[in-house]
């Protein structure tokens, strides 16, 4: 039985601990946050009274308790939170990003080498149903070698959103401490992760970040960025933010994710993502002069429980995770990148990449024995 840590107890940690209900070989038996009445309430929410309370992570980390922590905090805190559990010896999972720049990157990379234990980077939009159907076609060979990649992130309103704590959106607002805007670099993250499962690391980045206020806060959009690959094949990240929008179906964020995949001989469509604008399939291909559709759940939540599940299988078989730090370094260099781009109004060319190729990842995520297709089910 995993005993498991969980260090920063804010909104998102709601759907973190849903991969754990139901599992007979994990269990939450501590909890962290630097307001203890706001960790306290989380035990009351999450019906675990048994759970200890710290307010340092560093007790948590060497209080003998857990054996898996997971860092669900600013992005500031990441590397440094990361770098004391992983010298506890400690099975790791921490939200992205992994650091705020590239020699964090290296130095918990590093440490993490010396270490025995699992320590993974968390990226559930990889594991979304739709996302993970999209690429079990790419794998299949529907549509051909990979061309190009474009995703576009629409932000707008909902009536059924959660509401979202003042310090969340306070500190996604601060650059220290978010590294960069609450759309191209916090969310955008999760974006960068996409185009990296289809064509991995690009070789050049170009961005143009735009400013919009909404009350007293600066969102970063509208904006673009456009990568290119050694490949040949290209990308591209639309950011916009749409004041009068309705964003249906989601109880998250008012927020809209599409994905276009263009191959040799095909095109696949994601058109869900938190959310939905209108009732298209969550997943529709084309290839062959054939249009198909393809339903799949499409509940924000899947994409987190299918991270968790994820994760307590790879701890459990000795697989290697999705995705691991080098993986996680690699997606951090192109989005740092887009914003070096974006301030000096240059291409910036991105380093080469040290993680493993995105076809291997890729095949791992949606092979029926392996860490995303086959987690739907719970047990241990």
């Amino acid at each position: 039985m995993l005993r498991v840590g969980i260090i920063g107890c804010g909104r998102i940690s709601d759907l973190h601990v849903l991969g754990y209900e139901g599992r007979d070989d994990a269990r939450i038996v501590a909890l962290c946050d630097v307001d203890p009445d706001n960790a306290a309430s989380k035990v009351q929410q999450w019906g675990l009274p048994e759970a200890a309370v710290f307010e340092d992570y560093r007790e948590l980390c060497e209080s003998g308790l857990v054996d898996l922590v997971e860092i669900i905090v600013p992005h500031h805190l990441h590397y440094e939170i990361a770098a004391f559990a992983v010298g506890c010896d400690l099975h790791v999972s921490m939200q992205k990003p992994q650091s705020l720049n590239l020699a964090d990157a290296d130095r918990l990379m590093s440490a993490a080498a010396q270490s025995s234990k699992v320590v993974r980077l968390y990226e559930n939009f990889l594991f979304y149903p739709p996302v993970l159907k999209a690429l079990e076609l790419v794998e299949q060979g529907l549509i051909g070698e990979p061309l190009s990649v474009r995703l576009k992130s629409n932000a707008g309103y909902s009536p059924d959103a959660w509401d979202i704590p003042m310090e969340a959106l306070l500190w996604r607002h601060a650059p220290e401490q978010c590294g960069g805007g609450p759309l191209v670099f916090d969310d955008g993250h999760h974006k960068f992760s996409l185009a990296w499962i289809v064509l991995g690391q690009p070789a050049e980045v170009h961005a143009w970040i735009g400013s919009t206020f909404v009350l007293s806060f600066e969102l970063d959009s509208p904006s673009l960025v456009s990568m290119r690959y050694e490949s040949g094949a290209i990308a591209n990240l639309e950011v916009v933010y749409s004041p009068d929008l309705l964003i249906e179906g989601t109880a998250h964020y008012a927020q809209d994710d599409r994905m276009e995949i263009t191959g040799t001989r095909g095109v696949i469509w994601v058109n869900r993502g938190h959310g939905r604008i209108g009732n298209s399939p969550p997943v529709v291909s084309y290839a062959d002069g054939n249009v198909e559709a393809h339903e799949c759940a499409t509940g924000w939540e899947h994409s987190f429980i299918r991270a968790t599940r994820s994760l307590l299988d790879t701890i459990a078989t000795g697989r290697e995770p999705i995705l691991t730090l080098a993986e996680g370094r690699d997606i951090l260099a192109a989005a740092l990148a887009a914003q070096r781009s974006a301030r000096t109004g240059a291409v910036v060319g991105v380093e080469a990449p040290i993680g493993r190729a995105p076809e291997a990842v890729r095949a791992a995520l949606v092979s029926p024995t392996g860490s995303g297709l086959a987690t739907e089910g719970g047990g241990g």
